[in-house]
C-alpha cells in the first residue's frame, strides 16, 4: 500500500494509521478472493486495485469538506466504491451505499462487517425508488457516483439525494465536454447549478480523472427521479 499512502501523505494531507493501512489490505484481498467467485470488478490485481479503485475513489475528498459528521450516499456503488475507502479514511461519515445488484451488495455489506465501519447502511435498491423515498430524498451533504451513467442521466439519480446547499460529485473521465453540455439543462431542472470541474491525475495511470461538481440550489421538483428505467431511456436534455 505504499502507493496509497504516499498518495494520502503528499495529494491529501492525511497519514494513515496502521488500522487504517490494514483494513484496506483486508479490502484489498477480499476483494480478489470473492472476485474469483463472482464478477464484482475487472480491477483484480492488488496493484491495480490500489491505485485504480482505492486512490481513484480518495479523489472525492479534494472536493469534500469533512471538518463537520457528513451523509454521503454513493450511487452504483458496485463493490464499494468510491464510498468505503472514504469512510475508512474519515470515519465520521455517515454513510449509505447503494447498489441494486445483490451480490455486490452482498459484498458491500460484508465488508462494512468485517471492517466494522459504524454509521453505514446499504440499501439494495434502484437509485430512482430510493430518491423518492422520504427517509432518503434531500437528507445528504454528498452524493457521489462513480461510472454509473452519462451526466444527463445520473443528475436525475444524484440530485434528488442532496438537500440544498449540498453537492454532487460525479468521477468521470477527462473528455467530457458534450456530455456536460447535453447535461446543462438537466442539472437546472433538477435544481442544480455546475459549480466547478477538478482535473486529477492518478499515480502510474496514464488516463486523466475529472470530478464534476454540482450544486443544489433549489429543490428537485416532486416528479424527479422519474419510474424506474425512465431517466436512461428518455434523459433530461
Amino acid at each position: 500500500m505504499e502507493r496509497l499512502i504516499q498518495y494520502c501523505q503528499n495529494q491529501l494531507n492525511i497519514n494513515l494509521t496502521d488500522i487504517q493501512i490494514q483494513a484496506f489490505n483486508q479490502y484489498s484481498e477480499e476483494l480478489i478472493k470473492w472476485n474469483q467467485k463472482m464478477n464484482l470488478t475487472a480491477i483484480s490485481t492488488s496493484a491495480e486495485i490500489e491505485v485504480k479503485h482505492f486512490i481513484d475513489s480518495l479523489t472525492c475528498l479534494s472536493a469534500m469538506n469533512t471538518s463537520k459528521p457528513i451523509r454521503v450516499i454513493d450511487i452504483g456503488t458496485g463493490a464499494g466504491f468510491p464510498g468505503i475507502p472514504l469512510k475508512i479514511v474519515n470515519p465520521a461519515i455517515k454513510l449509505t451505499l447503494a447498489e441494486s445488484v445483490r451480490k455486490k451488495a452482498e459484498f458491500c455489506q460484508h465488508m462494512v462487517t468485517i471492517l466494522a465501519l459504524p454509521q453505514t447502511i446499504i440499501i439494495t435498491n434502484r437509485a430512482e425508488i430510493i430518491g423518492q423515498d422520504p427517509n432518503y430524498r434531500e437528507t445528504y451533504d454528498y452524493a457521489l457516483s462513480r461510472a454509473v451513467a452519462n451526466l444527463p442521466i445520473l443528475v436525475e439519480y444524484l440530485l434528488p439525494m442532496v438537500k440544498v446547499g449540498g453537492r454532487v460529485i460525479a468521477q468521470k473521465g477527462i473528455n467530457i465536454k458534450d456530455e456536460l453540455n447535453a447535461a446543462k439543462n438537466a442539472i437546472g431542472i433538477l435544481g442544480g447549478e455546475l459549480e466547478t470541474s477538478i482535473n486529477l491525475q492518478l499515480p502510474y495511470v496514464s488516463d486523466g480523472r475529472q470530478l464534476i461538481i454540482i450544486r443544489k440550489v433549489h429543490p428537485t421538483p416532486l416528479k424527479y427521479p422519474r419510474r424506474p428505467g425512465i431517466p436512461s431511456k428518455k434523459p433530461l436534455f
